[in-house]
């Protein structure tokens, strides 16, 4: 497989077939820019924080500059999508991502381990990650407002720590007197 690329577009040709090829592949960090650049904006590239499409790349580091006065904020590739907060590069999520949707029966975070040269620690994360991104249909973070059913956030206010109880009905007994601060 040889990745080429358009020299009149910039865009891929093709991607790779096997999962030797896909890690010489994504070895390359211009690929992996390259191709999640086309996948996140295909209509160009847009600004996490702001929305705006006035944007400029930095080649020296790999990041944007937003040109809008109100942000001019720096951004990499990463910013909003699985990837974000991970110190693992491109290359091994890119791979892993390979491995896991071309793969019939599923893959295991020992076998990532073993392919990528991670942690098994490392691929259980990064497995997690994919197949939440998976399920979502979208590299991109979950945002805004999430719903969740048969969820069970909290718990009864007597038996969290009390750095952690709020002040509704924390500190009352069963005559209502009050314990503790007024």
């Amino acid at each position: 497989m040889d990745a080429r690329v358009d020299t009149e577009t910039g865009s891929l040709k093709q991607l790779p077939q096997t999962l030797q090829e896909a890690i010489v592949f994504y070895k390359d960090a211009d690929n992996c820019l390259m191709l999640l650049t086309e996948v996140r904006w295909p209509n160009g590239v847009i600004c996490p924080h702001c929305q705006g499409k006035a944007v400029t790349f930095m080649a020296s580091r790999r990041v944007w500059q937003c040109k809008n006065k109100e942000c001019r904020k720096q951004f990499s590739i990463k910013v909003g999508t699985i990837f974000e907060d991970s110190p693992i590069g491109l290359d091994k999520w890119l791979a892993a991502v390979w491995m896991i949707t071309n793969d019939k029966n599923g893959i295991s975070s020992c076998e990532i381990h073993r392919a990528l040269g991670v942690t098994q620690k490392t691929a259980w994360f990064m497995l997690h990650r994919i197949r939440l991104a998976m399920q979502n249909g979208s590299i991109e973070k979950l945002a805004g407002e999430v719903e969740a059913d048969e969820t069970f956030i909290g718990g009864k206010e007597k038996n969290k720590h009390a750095g952690k109880k709020t002040n509704s009905g924390a500190r009352h007994g069963r005559q209502g007197r009050c314990h503790g601060h007024p």
